[in-house]
């Protein structure tokens, strides 16, 4: 891809102050100016599509509408093996409104409980869209894998973090220092692709 994103504004198709933070973290030190939907009251759009890229193009290409700027939008979520992958693109919803994520860690938990599932694994899949204004776009996918614990540990991180352990490690990445988190999460995966395709 010769398409390169320049040093400058970048906005950030996202109203999760994590998703936000997060993603200051990896753009920042690379020069990028991150202004998130939050900063700017952008509306959120209805996110319709049935993947992760779907809807992640679906909160760029509007934030670049809305702005003129190149966009970047993250659309993440927790697919747990044992229920064939949900809650997958549904990942927010099941935290209700307004979000309560340690409501959905529990439904999550019930249902396993309920299946009396012997397998834990899951993972977590971070898809970052990137649009232009002159209509380019680009799609990166991060995994990374893991295992399910209960109860929830630690207080750092935000969404599913205080669950997830990742493979090989032992602190949840809801204990675990962020910095540490950032260098093994789906979303460091998905920006260590992008970085190699855009960032000059």
């Amino acid at each position: 891809m010769t398409r390169t994103l320049g040093k400058g504004r970048l906005v950030a198709a996202t109203h999760n102050k994590g998703k936000v933070r997060e993603l200051k973290d990896l753009f920042e030190p690379v020069g990028m100016e991150v202004v998130s939907a939050i900063d700017l009251d952008l509306p959120e759009p209805d996110e319709t599509e049935l993947t992760f890229a779907g809807n992640a193009l679906i909160k760029a290409r509007a934030a670049c509408k809305a702005t003129g700027a190149p966009a970047l939008s993250d659309d993440s979520g927790l697919e747990v093996t044992a229920l064939g992958g949900m809650p997958g693109v549904h990942t927010a919803i099941w935290a209700g409104e307004p979000r309560d994520f340690y409501v959905a860690m529990k439904k999550v938990e019930d249902l396993l409980q309920d299946m009396q599932a012997t397998d834990r694994s899951a993972r977590f899949v971070s898809t970052l869209a990137v649009v232009w204004p002159d209509g380019q776009e680009a799609v990166f996918e991060g995994t990374v894998d893991g295992t399910l614990v209960w109860p929830p540990r630690g207080d750092r991180g935000f969404g599913y973090d205080p669950v997830f352990v990742v493979k090989g490690e032992t602190e949840t990445f809801g204990e675990m220092d962020p910095a540490k988190k950032h260098a093994m999460s789906h979303r460091a995966d998905a920006f260590r692709k992008l970085k190699a395709a855009l960032l000059p």
